[in-house]
């Protein structure tokens, strides 16, 4: 009988040769003609300082063309439905397979997304209580806090054919399990009045304290001045009891405001719609501080919480509600699923256990699934993200990472380690952007970007196995080994911060104080209760400035100038030294080119393929008016100044003619966090996770505080870039401030004056103070993972 190995050719199959994804001429972001050749059903990692072009070489390049080829496969009428994505930059693309990118974008803060909605496993639980639940209320809709009851009834019009139409009585109902008083958000709002208007004055005397609300102009107070149904001349407080009804509740209705028709309806549904519905995060600084002070958000006292109607909530499986299953950690929801034993959902229980058990492998077993989507870290998110992906029976996927062990314990990390080699072995090729030197050290293939960032990077420095890139002589091989060592001696703090009785999420009823006028980091296993400690419990105020991991949003239009405020005394003084209007040196305004209005480029959309975007010929893409550009500031016009880098305008507003102190303090600011190669105009949009991070450190900076709180000020951050950020934390303490850095790097808690450790465990087996003390305590106690964990680093 002939074996199937004697039947094969001793030639290699042409199939078999396509074994590597080949780049050449990647010219996307700062990347300079770069081509490189990456082995499939490998795992290859990208290094580099931040800012280098990793992130343009792997997502924008690699993972952006694979979707777009992906997209090109459906019909043009599906295509109309998709996003367009223009091809990269690059002249060759070859052997590319299917992209799954897991990036650290977080989840939505929608208040309705949560862990379990995020991940299907919630519809899986609907589905498991509508089939087990007793008493039965209903379809999986029933236990669904999305999901509103509705009823109806009447007569529907029935057409069939040209003389048979008539009219039929139907009903309609759809069972749903949102309380009704929440409406599904688990939470209720109480508005403190006094925050909105003062009653002390009229209408007409500007009695609103809402932020844009101004009584002379605004369309919104006219309509109320207006509308008939309360005198705008009378004192709020002396309004009578039928004004004041309808004042604060008054139903939508038609008005006429000169001559206008418009909408009237009371100011308390008024401010629900226009504040309450929308992201608080998102809404800018003056807006979400209005907010907090005029709103106060309680738990349902009707849903206490769980977001589900009292029938959703009074169907069990045993002695268990599907908002008890919601609030279990998910490890023991996982072993309460493994108990039932029902043969008529066998395949449904199979289903939610491997999704269950995927959330322990991968660290987050500590999560509920009740946990808002909004208040997940960016690593937190992203493994979530994997969840979806573990169990795949897919293989030959291309897997795209963005620094997945962020917001990672050193404890966590090799677990993350054993996942990317677990989708490797399975034939798939995974490319993973990082900077810990624990996982670029199992990775099969390395590239190395740099030797620099901005427009001293794009290159490939180096591209071997992780002996190689030790001995090489980049930036990365050099740092490669580098271990932060412990302080000979620390500072003595000059006050304490008491936190008392904390039990913010799993914090414990923790008590510890805090010190002042010290580096002091906090630290722990993920989901130990950290960010619960610093977020939750550190009074806000003027002279506490936080720093957290909540993205950057810009548009193209966005640049480091816009961002951080410095374009504001750059113009002021283009203005004065040429006697104009500040708005002329603004291409978001009156100086914009009238061609592309101030874009800089031409954007033509093409329908369901990707548009086209060429620069602007009248203002040769430096987007300003052509008499704009002929007003100077130090021999330079503004389109000069927004090109320099932030190392060149430091020197340019320091001294001479352009001498201007409110923007060389910014600048200032943004060469301290390493940013100093960044072009001011740079758009945002071409900014890594990295940069944006530091550019928003930079930026609080200029903020006068007392104690400055930062969530892991290194994620982004390359080994070399580590060692500038320890520089700026101790000139920031040395200059009388007080540091609190939530963080896992072993090289600032090797820096620290003080730390803070949490655990021992996550989620229930955390929230509790495990060790107090200097860096160099912890390491000769040695009892807990933090400590044993910093020992190994510091090699004591």
């Amino acid at each position: 009988m002939t074996t199937r190995t004697d039947r094969q050719s001793p030639t290699l199959h042409a199939s078999d040769s396509h074994d590597l994804i080949r780049v050449h001429g990647a010219r996307v972001n700062n990347l300079k003609d770069v081509s490189v050749e990456i082995p499939k059903r490998r795992l290859t990692v990208f290094t580099g300082v931040s800012g280098s072009g990793k992130s343009s070489l792997v997502f924008s390049t690699i993972a952006a063309e694979s979707q777009r080829m992906i997209n090109e496969t459906y019909s043009t009428f599906v295509q109309g439905f998709m996003p367009t994505l223009a091809r990269p930059e690059v002249d060759v693309l070859e052997g590319l397979t299917t992209a799954i990118t897991v990036d650290q974008q977080r989840m939505g803060a929608d208040p309705r997304s949560t862990v379990g909605t995020a991940t299907d496993a919630n519809a899986m639980l609907r589905i498991l209580f509508s089939r087990l639940g007793k008493p039965h209320i209903g379809p999986p809709s029933a236990y669904s806090f999305n999901t509103a009851s509705v009823r109806a009834s009447g007569g529907i019009t029935v057409e069939r054919g040209a003389a048979k139409t008539r009219t039929v009585k139907a009903t309609f109902n759809r069972t749903g399990g949102m309380c009704t008083r929440c409406e599904g958000r688990g939470s209720v709002s109480d508005i403190d009045l006094t925050q909105l208007y003062d009653d002390s004055k009229s209408l007409a005397e500007g009695a609103f304290t809402i932020p844009g609300w101004k009584s002379d102009s605004q369309w919104t107070v006219q309509v109320y001045a207006q509308s008939g149904f309360v005198d705008p001349d009378k004192p709020i407080r002396a309004y009578t009891k039928k004004e004041l009804q309808a004042f604060l509740y008054g139903e939508p209705v038609k008005v006429k405001v000169n001559g206008v028709n418009l909408t009237y309806e009371g100011l308390i549904p008024k401010i629900q719609k226009s504040f309450l519905s929308k992201d608080k995060e998102a809404m800018q600084p003056h807006i979400r501080a209005f907010v907090e002070r005029a709103v106060t958000f309680t738990t349902c006292p009707e849903c206490d919480g769980t977001r589900l109607s009292e029938g959703a909530r009074s169907s069990r499986i045993g002695r268990i509600s599907i908002a008890d299953a919601c609030a279990m950690e998910i490890r023991n929801l996982a072993e309460w699923v493994r108990g039932l034993d029902e043969p008529s959902v066998a395949p449904l229980l199979t289903a939610l256990q491997q999704t269950l058990d995927s959330f322990e492998e991968i660290g987050l077993g500590y999560l509920s699934l009740d946990r808002p989507a909004g208040t997940l870290s960016g690593g937190e998110a992203q493994r979530v993200k994997m969840v979806r992906h573990l169990g795949s029976s897919l293989t030959d996927i291309t897997y795209v990472f963005d620094e997945p062990t962020i917001g990672l314990h050193p404890h966590d990390i090799q677990r993350m380690n054993n996942l990317l080699l677990r989708l490797r072995d399975k034939g798939n090729t995974v490319l993973v952007v990082e900077h810990k030197p624990e996982t670029i050290a199992i990775a099969d293939h390395i590239v190395d970007l740099g030797p620099g960032a901005g427009s001293e990077g794009g290159t490939v420095c180096f591209e071997g196995t992780v002996e190689g890139l030790r001995a090489g002589d980049t930036v990365t091989g050099r740092h490669f080994d580098d271990r932060a060592t412990l302080k000979e001696s620390v500072r003595k703090p000059t006050g304490a911060l008491e936190i008392r009785g904390a039990s913010a999420h799993n914090l414990r009823d923790v008590d510890v104080d805090i010190p002042l006028g010290v580096l002091t980091v906090v630290t722990g296993v993920a989901g130990s209760g950290k960010s619960s400690l610093v977020h939750g419990s550190v009074p806000a105020g003027e002279n506490v400035v936080s720093v957290d991991q909540s993205p950057i949003k810009g548009s193209r239009r966005s640049n480091p100038a816009t961002y951080t405020g410095l374009l504001d005394p750059i113009r002021k003084a283009f203005a004065k030294a040429n006697g104009v209007k500040p708005a002329l040196f603004s291409a978001n305004s009156e100086g914009a080119c009238p061609t592309c209005n101030g874009a800089g480029v031409i954007f033509t959309d093409l329908g369901m393929m990707a548009g086209t975007s060429t620069t602007c010929e009248d203002c040769e893409g430096k987007r300003f008016d052509s008499s704009v550009l002929e007003y100077h500031l130090g021999g330079r016009d503004i389109s000069e100044v927004l090109a320099m880098s932030v190392a060149e305008a430091e020197d340019f507003f320091g001294a001479g003619e352009a001498r201007t102190p409110a923007a060389h303090r910014v600048l200032g600011h943004l060469a301290d966090v390493g940013l100093g190669y960044l072009r001011l105009g740079q758009p945002l949009t071409t900014l890594s996770g990295g940069e944006r991070q530091r550019l928003k450190l930079a930026t609080h900076m200029t903020e006068k505080g007392g104690v400055y709180v930062l969530d892991e000020p290194t994620a982004g951050l390359h080994l070399a870039d580590v060692r500038q950020l320890l520089g700026l934390l101790d000139r920031l303490v040395d200059s009388g401030k007080s540091v609190i850095v939530v963080e896992h790097h072993q090289a600032v808690m090797a820096h620290a004056d003080w730390i803070i450790d949490l655990g021992p465990g996550a989620g229930h087996d955390g929230g509790r103070i495990v060790f107090e003390g200097t860096p160099a305590d912890l390491v000769a106690d040695g009892s807990t993972l933090t400590g044993e964990h910093l020992a190994a680093y510091v090699g004591a």
